[in-house]
């Protein structure tokens, strides 16, 4: 298929259209906004169905319905819709009802601002709402993975019955870049699961609700065996310029892309540094850094929260190798020439720290 110069927002509804998505619930919200314009041109003309709800409280209750019919549905917000969104967010995921969830980040906390930012992290990764679940969560760095990751934003929603959240900075949502789209998905049958209006789908029950004890232990158990099985399969991260790397950075979205430069410079004064990217922030990519660890001698975390992603890193490297931190938030984002004065700043130190300890 031919490249086409693509917004990031705009490239999530049309690959989401590809892939067999023909509802979409939604509220405006910048910088998220593009996202239901484009649904509310380009749905109808699928044969799919867009609906302006009267709140994202609304909009994620209708996502609730669409897919417990058995149908590829989607929305899309900012950090405020989000927050409203929640408590639906954990009766799809206690429900074991696959949608896709669009998250275009911006300046928090409260209403704070419409500039790019990465605050939605914990919210997002470490599941917001109530209770024991987790969603999964794709973190695009360009428009082409926008809509690479919204095409596989849907199959991994299907395979895990799950809700799959695409998390992406107000910067990703907004440039445009060339994207060569993914095929048209095959039309699938609706799964035996879904509740459908007929005699066959009679049976079926869609609930989150499990008013025994032990009833609802088990279906716990049976969610978080689910998840031990994503992080075993669906870990996926992009490793640059790491072979020899003594010093690695770790960022995603917006970040990585400045951070990248950050190596090419580094590596061109003498610094052997390399980048870690995490794809998917849930499963969290711990098992490549602990390998990098073994050979690295710090981690520098650059992100645009404040240390939100650094949590996860130090969690996954246990101690083994000093993790540093370099943030920006309010909608600023670093130069590499400002990481790369920071990362010199933390390198210096470290180096005579080893040069005292090795004579």
């Amino acid at each position: 298929m031919r490249k086409q110069l693509t917004k990031g927002n705009e490239a999530i509804v049309k690959s989401a259209i590809l892939a067999g998505c023909r509802t979409f619930y939604g509220y405006p919200i910048t910088p998220a906004s593009e996202i239901a314009e484009a649904a509310a041109l380009y749905m109808p003309q699928a044969g799919g169905v867009f609906l302006q709800a009267e709140s994202e409280v609304a909009a994620i209750n209708m996502l609730y319905g669409a897919a417990a019919a058995g149908v590829r549905c989607m929305t899309a917000s900012s950090g405020p819709g989000i927050s409203l969104m929640q408590e639906g967010i954990s009766y799809l995921a206690g429900a074991e009802l696959p949608c896709v969830i669009a998250d275009i980040m911006r300046g928090g906390p409260g209403l704070g601002n419409i500039a790019p930012e990465q605050g939605d992290y914990h919210q997002v990764v470490k599941g917001g709402g109530h209770g024991n679940y987790r969603t999964i969560v794709l973190a695009p760095d360009s428009v082409q993975e926008m809509a690479g990751l919204t095409a596989l934003a849907f199959d991994l929603a299907d395979e895990y019955r799950n809700p799959v959240v695409v998390l992406a900075d107000g910067y990703i949502g907004q440039m445009m870049e060339p994207v060569e789209f993914p095929p048209a998905s095959a039309p699938r049958p609706a799964p035996g699961w879904a509740v459908q209006g007929t005699a066959e789908a009679r049976r079926n029950l869609i609930t989150s609700i499990y008013l025994e004890p032990d009833g609802l232990e088990a279906h716990v158990r049976k969610l978080d065996a689910k998840y031990r099985q994503a992080e075993e399969r669906e870990v996926r991260a992009e490793a640059w310029r790491t072979e020899d790397a003594e010093i690695v950075l770790v960022g995603y979205g917006i970040v990585a892309r400045v951070l990248k430069a950050v190596v090419e410079q580094a590596r061109a004064c003498g610094l052997a540094v390399g980048l870690l990217r995490p794809i998917t922030l849930y499963p969290f990519p711990s098992g490549e850094l602990q390998r990098l660890s073994r050979r690295a001698r710090m981690f520098l975390v650059v992100e645009l929260s404040n240390g939100q992603l650094w949590e996860d890193v130090r969690l996954a490297v246990e101690g083994r190798t000093p993790v540093e931190l370099y943030t920006r938030v309010g909608g600023n984002v670093p130069s590499a020439e400002e990481v790369l004065a920071v990362l010199w700043g933390k390198a210096r130190p470290l180096a005579e720290r080893e040069e005292l300890v090795h004579g």
